[in-house]
């Protein structure tokens, strides 16, 4: 009878422990799942694209060269003309990045969107992707000066387009170097491998090229990418 008593009160303890068993680990699953989605918002709250441009005001931006250069916002936009200069985003530097904006040029007009540049760069510090429809010179917009030239008209002057790099660090085999991609209108023209990684972490900008030409800027933005 004692025996019978002992063995009921062991089954009725076992299954107790394997009901308590259960419920931690239910409860262990669910705190790694609550964890899991606390980090991977965080994560993609990091991944967000940044506005540079406030489509208000020039706050965050500082023209470098001549003084009779003018940037100004017009109606929601960026706009650069007269004497040669440059306007320079005070955020940074970016190592890792996409960053892109819609931009126009005009007839006959000259530009540059510098990325990986100086604080307070001159015409040949940092990448440029060139901005050009039809000025006489034939370095055509989706080009990286003095890298990767195109000479295709992929814009016309006075109209709005879309232009992205995406530039990383990385490796070719065993060697260190620096990869950018360059996208105009949504297509990947192509990726130029920097064997030399010419240019570290820096800042963006906008370049005025000459009295003739006129750019027009608006949303800026910039995604950080992991080292």
């Amino acid at each position: 009878m004692l025996s019978e008593v002992a063995e009921q009160k062991w089954l009725f303890l076992r299954e107790a422990l394997h009901e308590m068993f259960q419920k931690l680990f239910l409860l262990a699953i669910s705190v790694l799942v609550i964890g899991y989605g606390l980090l991977g918002g965080t994560q993609l709250q990091a991944q967000e694209w940044q506005p540079l441009f406030d489509g208000k005001s020039l706050e965050g931006w500082e023209r470098v060269g001549s003084e009779t250069s003018k940037w100004e916002v017009v109606d929601g936009s960026i706009c650069g003309s007269g004497d040669p200069s440059m306007l320079v985003c005070t955020a940074g530097p970016f190592k890792n990045f996409k960053y892109r904006a819609e931009i126009k040029i005009s007839d006959g007009g000259n530009s540059g969107m510098y990325f990986r540049t100086t604080r307070k760069p001159g015409f040949l510090d940092g990448y440029e992707a060139q901005i050009d429809s039809t000025h006489r010179d034939p370095i055509r917009t989706g080009s990286l000066y003095g890298l990767c030239h195109v000479y295709e008209q992929l814009v016309k002057p006075d109209t709005w387009f879309n232009y992205e790099v995406e530039v990383r660090e990385g490796k070719w085999g065993n060697r260190e170097v620096t990869k950018i991609k360059v996208t105009v209108d949504g297509k990947q023209l192509y990726e130029y491998i920097d064997f030399e990684k010419r240019f570290p972490a820096g800042h963006f900008a906008f370049q005025q090229h000459d009295p003739g030409s006129r750019v027009t800027i608006r949303k800026v933005e910039v995604l950080p990418l992991e080292e």
